[in-house]
Protein backbone atom coordinates (compact mmCIF):
# COMPACT_ATOMS: atom_id res chain seq x y z
CA UNK A 1 0.00 0.00 0.00
CA UNK A 2 1.44 3.39 -0.94
CA UNK A 3 0.47 6.25 -0.29
CA UNK A 4 1.32 9.78 -1.73
CA UNK A 5 2.50 12.86 0.36
CA UNK A 6 0.61 15.21 -1.56
CA UNK A 7 1.34 14.63 -5.72
CA UNK A 8 4.80 13.98 -4.43
CA UNK A 9 6.84 10.31 -4.03
CA UNK A 10 8.83 9.84 -1.16
CA UNK A 11 12.44 9.86 -3.11
CA UNK A 12 11.00 13.65 -4.69
CA UNK A 13 10.68 14.31 -0.77
CA UNK A 14 13.79 13.79 0.41
CA UNK A 15 15.47 15.93 -2.68
CA UNK A 16 12.97 18.33 -1.21
CA UNK A 17 14.65 17.72 2.27
CA UNK A 18 18.43 17.41 0.96
CA UNK A 19 18.06 20.58 -0.68
CA UNK A 20 16.31 22.26 1.95
CA UNK A 21 19.31 21.53 4.04
CA UNK A 22 21.46 22.63 2.00
CA UNK A 23 19.75 25.93 1.70
CA UNK A 24 19.32 26.00 5.41
CA UNK A 25 22.82 25.73 5.92
CA UNK A 26 23.97 28.32 3.38
CA UNK A 27 21.87 31.27 5.40
CA UNK A 28 22.80 29.56 9.03
CA UNK A 29 26.61 29.06 8.06
CA UNK A 30 27.25 30.94 5.20
CA UNK A 31 25.32 34.08 5.35
CA UNK A 32 25.79 33.62 9.30
CA UNK A 33 21.85 35.06 8.96
CA UNK A 34 20.28 33.72 12.13
CA UNK A 35 17.61 34.35 14.78
CA UNK A 36 19.29 31.26 17.03
CA UNK A 37 22.84 30.21 17.63
CA UNK A 38 23.40 26.48 17.23
CA UNK A 39 21.38 23.84 15.90
CA UNK A 40 18.15 25.01 17.18
CA UNK A 41 18.00 27.85 14.70
CA UNK A 42 19.51 25.24 11.81
CA UNK A 43 16.94 23.03 12.33
CA UNK A 44 14.23 26.33 12.34
CA UNK A 45 15.25 27.67 9.12
CA UNK A 46 15.63 24.02 7.50
CA UNK A 47 12.03 23.36 7.91
CA UNK A 48 10.68 26.75 6.59
CA UNK A 49 13.77 25.87 3.80
CA UNK A 50 11.37 22.84 3.11
CA UNK A 51 8.68 24.60 2.27
CA UNK A 52 10.08 27.18 0.26
CA UNK A 53 12.36 24.74 -2.01
CA UNK A 54 8.78 22.81 -2.21
CA UNK A 55 7.40 25.75 -3.72
CA UNK A 56 10.08 27.14 -5.71
CA UNK A 57 9.60 25.63 -9.15
CA UNK A 58 6.12 26.58 -8.64
CA UNK A 59 6.88 30.11 -8.59
CA UNK A 60 9.89 30.81 -10.22
CA UNK A 61 9.79 28.08 -12.83
CA UNK A 62 11.04 25.24 -14.33
CA UNK A 63 14.61 25.70 -14.97
CA UNK A 64 17.62 23.57 -16.29
CA UNK A 65 15.35 20.66 -17.10
CA UNK A 66 18.72 18.76 -17.36
CA UNK A 67 19.12 19.42 -13.53
CA UNK A 68 15.41 17.67 -12.49
CA UNK A 69 16.31 14.96 -9.69
CA UNK A 70 12.93 12.29 -9.13
CA UNK A 71 10.88 15.10 -11.01
CA UNK A 72 12.06 18.15 -8.60
CA UNK A 73 13.53 20.90 -10.56
CA UNK A 74 17.01 21.58 -8.32
CA UNK A 75 17.84 25.50 -9.13
CA UNK A 76 14.67 26.75 -8.78
CA UNK A 77 14.44 24.65 -5.56
CA UNK A 78 17.48 25.89 -4.31
CA UNK A 79 16.57 29.31 -4.67
CA UNK A 80 13.33 28.55 -3.10
CA UNK A 81 14.62 27.24 0.03
CA UNK A 82 17.49 30.25 0.01
CA UNK A 83 14.30 32.43 0.36
CA UNK A 84 11.98 30.92 2.25
CA UNK A 85 14.92 30.36 5.18
CA UNK A 86 15.91 33.97 4.61
CA UNK A 87 12.36 34.98 4.95
CA UNK A 88 11.48 33.45 7.87
CA UNK A 89 14.61 34.56 10.09
CA UNK A 90 13.54 37.98 8.60
CA UNK A 91 9.73 37.22 9.67
CA UNK A 92 10.51 36.35 13.15
CA UNK A 93 13.57 39.14 13.97
CA UNK A 94 10.50 41.20 13.18
CA UNK A 95 8.02 39.96 15.34
CA UNK A 96 10.39 39.51 18.46
CA UNK A 97 11.34 43.33 17.17
CA UNK A 98 8.10 44.10 17.58
CA UNK A 99 7.01 42.18 20.61
CA UNK A 100 10.27 43.44 22.81
CA UNK A 101 9.61 46.53 24.63
CA UNK A 102 12.93 48.12 23.30
CA UNK A 103 12.36 47.65 19.64
CA UNK A 104 8.47 47.89 19.54
CA UNK A 105 7.97 50.77 16.81
CA UNK A 106 4.39 50.58 17.50
CA UNK A 107 4.68 52.28 20.57
CA UNK A 108 7.03 55.24 19.64
CA UNK A 109 5.90 58.75 19.01
CA UNK A 110 7.05 60.49 16.23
Amino acid sequence: MSAPLIGMSFASFVVLLVLSAVAAAIVHWGLRYRLFNGMDGYSGQWMVAWVGAWLGPSVLGHWFGSAMVCGIFVVPALLGGIAGALGGTINAKILAGVASPKGNVLSRSL
